[in-house]
């Protein structure tokens, strides 16, 4: 849900109107949107780019995940890996145009741990995956882009840590 959204439902839900906090919230939103928007297009574009990065950097922390017997093993199952870390960096892209971080929990966190568990996949791995994966993002942003950017992964990271 974006941040419009979010504000007109809670105003509605309480029969009141915005707030002077939330329409200066919004007042914030929309003057980033265009900054929003680069972000996400810059993520899109690059994303090979950053993928590639990440997954140079994710094989060097944990190199037995590509070893014979590992998680990532052979060209199928490094493509499966890799394939998530699309997922993630589009899930990102999309808290950062919605403006808020329940969509990422949504999508992304609920119920992820169990799936990784129930796959056999470290979640300390994906942990450090998804940290790879905002490194590597970072290195294609601009200081005022990572800072809208950080925030949403750092809140993946959170969500599978706990």
């Amino acid at each position: 849900m974006s941040v419009v959204t979010k504000i007109i439902l809670d105003a509605d839900n309480e029969l009141r109107y915005p707030s002077i906090g939330e329409l200066e919230g919004l007042i914030t939103y929309f003057n980033n949107s265009d900054e929003r928007i680069t972000i996400a297009r810059r993520l899109r574009d690059k994303q090979q780019d950053i993928i590639k990065l990440a997954s140079k950097a994710i094989f060097q922390i944990h190199p037995e995940y590509i070893a014979p017997g590992g998680n990532a093993e052979g060209a199928r199952k490094r493509s499966l890996c890799l394939r998530d870390y699309g997922w993630y960096l589009r899930l990102i892209t999309y808290g950062v145009l919605s403006g808020e971080k329940e969509s990422i929990e949504k999508l992304g966190i609920i119920g992820v741990k169990e799936m990784y568990n129930s796959l056999g996949v470290p979640i300390l791995g994906m942990i450090d995956s998804i940290e790879c994966l905002k490194n590597a993002s970072l290195e294609f942003l601009s200081d005022s882009q990572a800072n809208c950017v950080i925030p949403y992964f750092n809140s993946i990271i959170q969500g599978m840590s706990n």
